[in-house]
């Protein structure tokens, strides 16, 4: 199943209530439109070039929210174990 990407800015809230599977998805998607929007500017046939920036930061916001969700999870084991 592939998940639609989203064409707006997505939002740190919705992320975190995601799974991290689906956020490894939702990552892979963005990058793959990364890919597609450079070689369309460096074929002069970008639409959008804001578009390039909102994606970039899209990427840093899923990477945050699973760095934050794996944090949290060994906050937790480490606490369990001692």
């Amino acid at each position: 199943m592939r998940l639609r990407v989203p064409k707006h800015k997505l939002r740190a809230d919705e992320l975190r209530g995601k799974e991290v599977a689906e956020l490894r998805k939702l990552l892979e998607d963005q990058r793959a439109e990364l890919v597609t929007l450079r070689q369309k500017a460096a074929a002069g046939a970008l639409e959008s070039p804001a578009r390039v920036r909102e994606v970039r930061k899209n990427i840093a916001r899923i990477l945050t929210i699973m760095r934050e969700k794996t944090a949290s999870s060994q906050q937790a084991a480490k606490s369990e174990a001692s």
